[in-house]
Parts: structure tokens; C-alpha cells; sequence
């Protein structure tokens, strides 16, 4: 038996050790509070406020998009949000 949770822990084909991860031990251990001090305050603040994953699908927009891109959807939000 142990050999079959070791092998499903190991193989990638199972990816066993991200699922324990996702589902265990991500809810105790915080992870990636830090946010590149090269970015603009309002962008820290922002990236501070989300989770790791949205974290990083922010910082691919911002890299393939650029600053301006991500000012104008945090505008939007804003201005979506005050409307509610």
C-alpha cells in the first residue's frame, strides 16, 4: 500500500503531490505575500489583495500587456463595482 501512495505521489501522470498540496496544505501555509517592489504602489496593493494564482495571471497580463493595460482594467472594476 505504501508503495502505491508513494507512486501516486511521485508520477506526474497522477499528480498526487500538487493535489495534497492544493488541497491540504495551501489552506496552512501562506505563500507568496511578497510583491516585486518594481511595481507601482496602486499595482502592489492590488497584487497584495489576491491569491497566488490569480497573482501570477496578473503579472502574465501586466508582462504581455503592459502597465497601461492593467490600469485600465482595474479602472473598469472600480467603476463596475461603484455601480452595484
Amino acid at each position: 500500500m505504501k508503495l502505491v501512495f508513494c507512486t501516486w505521489l511521485v508520477l506526474p501522470v497522477f499528480n498526487g503531490a500538487a493535489y495534497i498540496y492544493e488541497t491540504i496544505v495551501r489552506r496552512y501555509v501562506k505563500v507568496g505575500s511578497y510583491v516585486s517592489p518594481n511595481r507601482p504602489e496602486a499595482h502592489r496593493k492590488v497584487l497584495r489583495m489576491i491569491s497566488l494564482d490569480a497573482r501570477k495571471s496578473v503579472e502574465r497580463y501586466i508582462e504581455k500587456y503592459g502597465d497601461d493595460a492593467f490600469d485600465r482594467v482595474v479602472k473598469a472594476a472600480e467603476r463596475e463595482a461603484k455601480k452595484r
